[in-house]
């Protein structure tokens, strides 16, 4: 059997200079993953662990994942932008994933932050008639975190994206009522997972698990 590419680190251009991605590749890439991780300001980067186990659950399912680093982390240039450069960034970064591997099936995922900045993503995408074919989000941040000092105000995604949504059931950043308030009026079901608080600590497994279950693998034959 093949294996899979070590992970490897490289600067894309950004909107506000260089953007720092990490790529995990398959041995054979049948779709594109961008995978976004938690607030930078908060500590959040590409090594995450929720956004490593996100990047190797797409891999196995045959999509290249990219793993960027928000403006001001890591090799990032930039400063944070609240989500408004970092979703100019992101879609920046799929059209030159695509300039690369071509117009392959698209898959956006998100943890906390990350997602927030994925459904903004996802309504550009939309408006310009390309919405991704799946779409991941964890510990998504929405409404005003429990410490009260950030506020959400996250976008509804558009009808033809049903989104995979985990949340922790103990989740003490966002609260899980917050993701059921978002989630409500769009009739789309939240997966949660018992025991879990917001890094998923010691559940990161069922994170995995839950990606190879319900989404289709590129990758079969």
């Amino acid at each position: 059997m093949t294996r899979p590419l070590p992970t490897e680190t490289v600067l894309m251009r950004g909107p506000a200079g260089h953007i720092e991605v990490l790529v995990d590749s398959p041995a054979a890439v049948h779709g594109i993953a961008l995978i976004c991780h938690p607030h930078p300001l908060y500590g959040g980067a590409n090594t995450n662990k929720v956004a490593h186990t996100l990047a190797r659950s797409f891999r196995e399912l045959g999509y290249v994942a990219l793993r960027p680093n928000f403006r001001g982390v890591g090799q990032s240039e930039g400063e944070h932008d609240h989500g408004e450069g970092e979703t100019e960034d992101m879609l920046t970064l799929i059209a030159g994933a695509q300039s690369q591997w071509g117009s392959l099936p698209l898959a956006l995922a998100g943890f906390s932050f990350g997602g927030f900045v994925q459904t903004r993503v996802a309504n550009r995408l939309a408006g310009d008639l390309a919405p991704p074919r799946q779409m991941v989000l964890v510990g998504m941040a929405a409404g005003t975190a429990a410490d009260g000092a950030r506020h959400y105000d996250t976008p509804a995604l558009p009808k033809a994206i049903r989104p995979l949504i985990i949340h922790g059931e103990l989740d003490e950043t966002v609260t899980l009522a917050n993701v059921l308030d978002w989630a409500r009026p769009q009739d789309l079901p939240v997966t949660v997972v018992p025991g879990a608080d917001h890094f998923f600590h010691g559940k990161l497994h069922v994170i995995r698990e839950l990606v190879a279950r319900n989404l289709p693998s590129l990758a079969a034959g």
